[in-house]
């Protein structure tokens, strides 16, 4: 009574609360920055990382814009005009143009020959009909890419190169790209359908249009809480970390469903609200206890947005919890369930008739199932991951059509970075360069490699006989181009950019180590984002499912103590990799690549399912102890338990169809993936574990000791209402139940 009495009291004031505080959270929750920066993929500590923060903290990040301008070489000066206007911008070091390379090469008394060697496939074409620039960015410029990327246009279109006369393509511009596609803005309109969608099947369960609104509002106030908290961290939004809004509302509605469902079960008790909650905060809680524990299992991860994304799913979590579980409560106290509509709908006899056809086949369909679960499970060994930013962009959109013009016309934007380290012994400068070409040369030898470039590329084949020439060519190289652009540390050090062919047949990471064994030189280090992003997805691919397998092993162990048996434990684990195994299996199959979003969701559904099947388990065992019949308990369980998991998976499913009409990839990928994890789960906890269930052996001398009124006087005192229909029903079908448990 004093659950009770507290709700009487003080429902109003929690519901006027979370009014109140939703705007604020709103505030703060839009102010989360974005940060789809390719570095962070890397391992923190591995050895790739280092040598790459080495390599930037010697020549700067690899952060250029590349613009290809149509016809560009017929207007010499209007391309030198442009890249003057861009090179006005704080955020652009420099930029390059087939003119001025041309002017310094002439300078340099490099052959013309030559000199259309050289920019060929750089910053003019095959055809002779585009020129490029290659813009370089300032320290400024690379913190704020997208403000970078936006005065380019905007020069551009000063000077009327606008449509398909002109294309960019770069880091920068990818970067800025995903974080607009991938910001909470853009996806805003996307998410509002879902919660429209979520809004009418919620109507549709509720049937009243209050109680509607605010369990919906509270799914609102929850996600804005955990964004909110994100943000007060000092956390950044990637497009990884956008799933957990999504999650944030599935776990929410799925608790706010089990309430309601459980408090319409208690209607005729004297105190429902009371009653409901010590039903179900066991559920609730161990649900959330294991789901927390599996996604913070991802912390242990190198990669900077796994470890932030388990760290954010694991706050996500508990606050579904206490909004879920505490605030439910009070929509129920100030708008309470009619007990005409509950009696009313116990008339619909359709999911009974399921269930009871599910309970009285459990060995066919029990065997059906699994045979359907390990047939799709062996796709899992045919995984694959791929991790591509490209691949997250628009197939038609603006940005990737532009780069794969500037790929195909003039350069990639892919590369192995080479350094080349002399120490500090004194080497002529002439031998150092000769050093390096020969380098350049072994390197474009691979069929990858689409060309190189190095500070060798800006002087003649042979050099002039006197020194004072050959130095007065150094520095002029050193004033044109920046002395860090690619050599440093007093011409210890040489950088050798190798531009790698998108349409290369072997990944990357291959090349990679071809490369390697091909130059074979202590002294020689290689390395570059594209590559290094290849390396890492095989440790984040194994790490992931690391840390996944110890999560699994974690939550059957919790599950074993919760039940208080071992063969109850690991039964129930059994549906929790039904919706792993099926989905990811199907992937696999196919060989669809998965990239970190798609194993982000195998957290999630993870948790779904665990929901699902703590909430059956728990009233299955009170069932049993009651009935000693496991046959007429998973019958019964299911007939409590299966219509709000299958409410709440249909409710939040067929919500989450609405991302799949994003633009931005991640986005519906995430939207068909948690549409189908949502699914499978259903065949988990709703087919296959009731089923199994069923098959365990009967206790027949202690179920004959107990009268079947007896039980129903017993169920009625020990536990919520039981529906009217299974006590209606339980002798007409007790034949049914000893055919099945036979």
């Amino acid at each position: 009574m004093m659950i009770s009495s507290f709700y009487k009291k003080y429902s109003r004031q929690l519901i006027w609360g979370v009014f109140c505080t939703l705007p604020i959270l709103t505030f703060l929750a839009e102010l989360l920055p974005s940060n789809n920066d390719i570095e962070t993929w890397l391992p923190k500590d591995s050895d790739v990382r280092i040598v790459y923060d080495r390599f930037k903290a010697e020549f700067g990040a690899e952060e250029v814009v590349l613009i290809a301008v149509q016809q560009g070489l017929d207007q010499p000066l209007l391309i030198e005009s442009t890249a003057s206007r861009i090179e006005t911008l704080p955020t652009v070091r420099q930029c390059w143009t087939p003119g001025r390379l041309t002017k310094i090469l002439n300078e340099f008394n490099v052959e013309k020959e030559e000199i259309n060697h050289r920019l060929n496939g750089l910053l003019i074409n095959s055809e002779k009909n585009v020129a490029g620039i290659v813009v370089l960015l300032s320290d400024v410029g690379i913190k704020d890419r997208a403000g970078t990327v936006a005065g380019i246009r905007a020069q551009l279109e000063y000077n009327q190169l606008t449509g398909n006369e002109v294309q960019l393509a770069g880091a920068p511009v990818v970067i800025a790209e995903l974080d607009r596609l991938g910001s909470q803005k853009s996806n805003k309109k996307f998410f509002i359908i879902t919660l429209l969608i979520s809004l009418g099947l919620l109507y549709y369960s509720f049937r009243e249009w209050k109680k509607t609104l605010a369990t919906l509002g509270l799914t609102v106030w929850a996600i804005n809480l955990t964004t909110a908290l994100i943000y007060l961290g000092g956390g950044e939004m990637n497009f990884i970390l956008g799933a957990l809004s999504v999650m944030v509302m599935v776990f929410t509605l799925a608790i706010s469903i089990h309430v309601h469902h459980y408090v319409a079960s208690c209607i005729d008790e004297e105190d429902p609200i009371t009653a409901a909650l010590k039903i179900a905060w066991k559920p609730c809680f161990l649900a959330t206890l294991t789901t927390t524990i599996g996604l913070f299992s991802l912390t242990v991860s190198q990669i900077g947005p796994v470890v932030q994304f388990g760290y954010a799913a694991s706050i996500g979590t508990f606050v579904s919890l206490i909004t879920g579980l505490g605030l439910t409560p009070a929509v129920l106290t100030l708008w309470p369930i009619d007990p005409k509509m509950v009696h009313a709908g116990e008339s619909r006899w359709d999911f009974k008739r399921c269930a009871n056809w599910l309970i009285d086949h459990s060995g066919r369909v029990s065997i059906a199932t699994i045979v359907l679960v390990m047939i799709t499970g062996v796709g899992l060994f045919n995984l694959r991951t791929k991790i591509d930013p490209l691949d997250f962009l628009p197939a038609k959109g603006r940005v990737l059509q532009d780069v794969r013009a500037v790929q195909n016309d003039l350069t990639e934007l892919d590369s192995v970075e080479v350094i080349v380290d002399f120490g500090d012994e004194e080497i002529p400068f002439i031998q150092k360069i000769d050093r390096v070409r020969k380098l350049e040369e072994k390197i474009k030898q691979h069929p990858a490699v689409r060309h190189t470039m190095s500070l060798g590329s800006f002087f003649p084949k042979q050099f002039p006989d006197s020194p004072f020439e050959t130095a007065r060519l150094l520095s002029h190289a050193q004033a044109t181009h920046g002395e860090n652009d690619f050599v440093s540390d007093g011409e210890r050090l040489w950088r050798i950019s190798a531009r790698i062919s998108s349409g290369a047949d072997l990944p990357q990471d291959m090349i990679y180590d071809q490369l390697t064994e091909m130059i074979d030189d202590p002294d020689v280090i290689l390395t570059g984002v594209a590559p290094l992003l290849r390396r890492a997805q095989n440790q984040i691919f194994i790490g992931f499912w690391e840390s996944f397998s110890m999560a699994f092993l974690i939550i059957t162990v919790i599950m074993i103590v919760s039940l208080r048996s071992i063969n109850a434990g690991l039964v129930a684990m059994v549906p929790n990799l039904t919706p792993i195994c099926i989905v990811f299996g199907i992937l696999g199959w196919y060989q669809i690549p998965i990239d970190i979003g798609i194993m982000m969701t195998a957290s999630i559904a993870l948790g779904i399912a665990v929901d699902g099947t703590f909430h059956f388990l728990v009233r299955y065992q009170s069932q049993y102890r009651l009935t000693k019949n496991s046959a007429e308990s998973s019958r019964d369980s299911l007939l409590m338990t299966g219509e709000p998991i299958f409410t709440a998976a249909v409710i939040t499913g067929a919500g989450m169809l609405a991302l799949t009409l994003s633009n931005f990839v991640p986005t519906a990928r995430f939207g068909y993936m948690m549409t189908s994890l949502l699914v499978a789960a259903l065949v988990g906890d709703l087919i296959l574990l009731p089923c199994l269930l069923a098959l365990r052996p009967q206790k027949s001398d202690e179920s004959e000791s107990t009268d079947h009124n007896d039980r129903d006087e017993l169920l009625e005192s020990q536990h919520p209402r039981v529906p009217h229909f299974l006590k209606q029903d339980r002798h007409g079908t007790k034949d049914q139940s000893e055919k099945a448990v036979a």
